[in-house]
């Protein structure tokens, strides 16, 4: 059975280490058009390296909640999972073009307001500390 894997990619309103903020409802065109099964899940945002797929993501009162699961004949997934289950990595990063934003003219934090979407990637390092997978008891059935 694969890994069931899931956890906020981006969560709204939090400012990430490059002083970006996501506005609530800044994903709902790229969901609409793209939905989870065309927005790729990588390891370390590299494109040679797809580790699995999105089943469900969406956006709710917190941010971009995503669930998906590894691909267990993957070298790689397998990699990924083993990490994951001993608690070394739980990162989430979310890939994307932004196509609207404002620059807060008091804090200087890039407010994004839309946002095309193609990947989430599962990283060691997230450049918003608090985008994680959920509880290590929930990562896998």
């Amino acid at each position: 059975m694969s890994d069931i894997i899931e956890g906020y990619a981006s969560l709204f309103g939090r400012a990430d280490l490059a002083r970006d903020v996501v506005e609530a409802g800044a994903f709902g065109t790229a969901l609409r058009r793209r939905g989870a099964g065309n927005i790729r899940m990588l390891w370390q945002h590299d494109p040679m390296q797809p580790i699995g797929v999105w089943l469900s993501i969406a956006e709710d009162g917190c941010g971009l909640y995503c669930r998906g699961r590894l691909v267990p004949d993957a070298a790689k997934s397998a990699e990924v999972a083993a990490l994951l289950k001993a608690g070394a990595l739980d990162g989430l990063s979310i890939g994307y073009r932004t196509v609207r934003a404002r620059l807060d003219p008091v804090t200087r934090l890039r407010r994004l307001i839309e946002i095309d979407l193609w990947e989430i990637s599962i990283v060691t390092f997230p450049l918003l500390p608090e985008a994680r997978l959920r509880a290590k008891h929930l990562l896998f059935r």
